[in-house]
């Protein structure tokens, strides 16, 4: 039960640090990163509190996570360094991969227990 507050908790604490003037829509975009757990109902049995998502689930796997990571840093990167705008897109694809690479890390510590 802890695990799933996490994923609530961690993207409001986020979105508070990051945008306080949009947390609420920060929050949100965070938090429907969770339908990357559209995978686990693939498995037999959907839920397992004693399994480790990461490398088990398909879009959980190491592969995947570049992709989020990338997702996070290509918007970053090009802003610091002048070659895009802060666009509401830009920003919408930077909260996703944020949100889905915070979500993997979420569940790679029940890895870790």
């Amino acid at each position: 039960m802890v695990h799933i507050a996490l994923h609530f908790l961690v993207p409001w604490l986020i979105a508070m640090v990051m945008d306080r003037d949009r947390r609420l829509r920060t929050w949100l975009v965070l938090v429907a990163t969770m339908a990357v757990d559209v995978d686990h109902l693939m498995a037999d049995p959907i839920y397992d509190p004693s399994r480790c998502s990461i490398e088990f689930h398909p879009l959980h796997t190491v592969p995947m996570i570049a992709v989020y990571a990338v997702m996070f840093a290509v918007p970053l990167v090009m802003k610091r360094v002048g070659a895009m705008r802060d666009t509401p897109a830009a920003r919408v694809v930077l909260l996703i991969g944020l949100g889905l690479v915070v979500h993997m890390m979420l569940d790679g510590i029940d890895c870790l227990i």
